[in-house]
């Protein structure tokens, strides 16, 4: 007697609804990946503009500017006490592609000392919960300095 070799149908349909549960229970741990990513480009985005305000304090710093207020300008980045003021102009400079990637936006225009940044063609509501934002130093100590913080409870 010859022996068959093979599935059965029966046999492939419990394989195919076993694969189709896994699948069901699997995806939305994969389907987060476009959250994660703005967060990850909101973290680049921190360590760029801390990067660019630490390397212009230390031009600043080489010039003797570094703890006069605003009004002085190291390389085409006005500055405030030693760091780039909060304009997206003084920031732009200290970080190449700044204004072209990323939208600016004035949190308090009458103080004129935060700025946000998000990402291009962002609505006002997204913008109060997924951004940037860098705050220019007010003195001359260190707990005075410039600061970048990041809100991103909705992204």
């Amino acid at each position: 007697m010859k022996r068959q070799g093979g599935f059965t149908l029966i046999e492939l349909v419990v394989v195919i609804v076993i694969l189709g549960i896994l699948a069901v229970t699997a995806a939305p741990k994969f389907m987060n990946f476009q959250d994660d990513a703005r967060k990850a480009s909101l973290q680049g985005l921190k360590g760029a503009v801390d990067g660019a305000a630490g390397i212009v304090f230390g031009k600043a710093a080489l010039e003797g500017v570094e703890g006069d207020g605003t009004g002085k300008n190291v390389e085409g980045v006005d500055l405030a006490f030693g760091y780039p003021l909060s304009t997206s102009a003084a920031l732009g400079n200290a970080i190449v592609g700044l204004n072209t990637d990323w939208d600016a936006f004035d949190v308090d225009a009458s103080s004129g000392k935060n700025i946000k940044f998000t990402f291009k063609g962002y609505d006002a509501e997204k913008r109060k919960t997924c951004h940037v934002l860098y705050s220019q130093a007010t003195g001359k100590l260190a707990t005075s300095a410039a600061k970048t913080t990041i809100d991103t409870s909705g992204c």
